[in-house]
């Protein structure tokens, strides 16, 4: 049966679109790279891409920093080389569920090859569910908590990834953090990532000032600047990131703060007909492509119609991801974060050392 109202064909190569979660990480589904796996999780070797653009790349010496933190999403697992220059490993995602439990903790064990720091990263992903989890009426943080508790023994320690925090919500938030904190114990990490800031925000959930007594490390998810529905423009542009990395080095003490970077891209198109349309839009959009032949499958009218589209794309190459990682090192911040391993320019590692 013909479900679309319109075919449209899209005349523009598309540069790249790749979630962000964030969760920002991440509002939409990214499309996978043509990289597969050939068994399953076989870490990936460095890929070869035949470029499709004149691809400058940087000039002078590669970058240092103290930790390179790298997220590795659930059965993408291969993507990850042990090879990379990465010290913590952040595993994604032992995600709360709708009855307000964690039914799937990733195994620490499929990067057995890896030598680093391993985190399990906890995500939430609605707003009403986050209520639910984080209210002590419900009693859920109490079970959550605990399960978490449980599962850091497998892994050196646990990432807080709550995106979607109603404002009532802000002191359940600390609670859950501080009982969090309680109960795994200094032993383990326990790290956070927050959304970006450029000020400090009147009752602000994300606080980063409240939050870092109670952790060991704070990511800022410094991308998602634009995003799917926004105007078109760059995931995270360097004056953006600047503005974000001065604000947080007046909060943070240098050892927490860890600055996000984001491996992906997004793409626009300035016209989109993949909608619901009232008929009176039906009926605007056929005059508008000269289109007067409607056909009937089964009593039921349909059209198609040829459209060129225009597509705007911004992206993240090694020659940008090395301009920003020199400009967060000229800040005098040793500590990054990659959102996410498998979305990369596979020529920037070369670039990247560990102090």
């Amino acid at each position: 049966m013909k479900r679309s109202f319109a075919m449209v064909s899209v005349l523009s190569m598309l540069l790249m679109a790749l979630p962000a979660f964030a969760n920002g990480k991440k509002d939409d589904v990214l499309v996978d790279s043509e990289v597969q796996p050939t068994e399953e999780n076989t870490p990936a070797e460095t890929e070869e891409i035949t470029m499709k653009y004149f691809h400058d790349l940087p000039t002078g010496d590669s970058v240092e920093f103290h930790e390179v933190w790298g997220y590795v999403m659930l059965d993408r697992e291969y993507e990850f080389n042990a090879k990379m220059p990465v010290t913590d490993l952040c595993y994604f995602s032992a995600d709360i569920n709708c009855y307000g439990e964690i039914d799937t903790i990733p195994k620490a064990s499929k990067f057995k090859n890896y030598k680093g720091r391993k985190h399990l990263v906890v995500t939430c992903e609605s707003r009403s569910l986050t209520h639910f989890v984080l209210d002590p009426q419900y009693g859920v943080s109490k079970k959550i908590i605990e399960t978490l508790g449980n599962a850091c023994s497998s892994y050196d320690g646990i990432q807080i990834d709550f995106e979607l925090i109603p404002k009532k919500d802000g002191a359940h938030f600390l609670s859950f953090i501080s009982g969090l904190r309680k109960r795994i114990g200094n032993e383990k990490w326990l790290t956070i990532a927050l959304p970006a800031r450029i000020k400090t925000l009147e009752n602000d959930v994300f606080d980063y000032a409240k939050i870092e007594p109670l952790v060991d490390r704070i990511i800022i998810m410094a991308y998602d600047e634009h995003w799917s529905t926004s105007k078109p423009g760059a995931v995270a542009s360097m004056d953006w990131c600047e503005r974000i990395a001065d604000y947080a080095k007046t909060v943070l003490p240098k050892k927490k703060l860890v600055m996000g970077i984001p491996f992906y891209g997004r793409t626009w198109q300035d016209e989109n007909y993949g909608k619901a349309w009232y008929f009176s839009g039906i009926n605007r959009i056929l005059g508008e492509n000269n289109t007067h032949t409607v056909e009937r499958e089964n009593s039921v009218p349909y059209f198609t119609f040829t459209k060129e589209i225009k597509v705007t794309g911004y992206f993240d190459d090694t020659f940008s991801l090395v301009e920003r990682l020199r400009m967060y090192a000229d800040k005098d911040i040793d500590r990054i974060a990659f959102w996410r391993i498998g979305q990369e320019d596979p020529s920037f590692w070369t670039w990247l050392k560990l102090k």
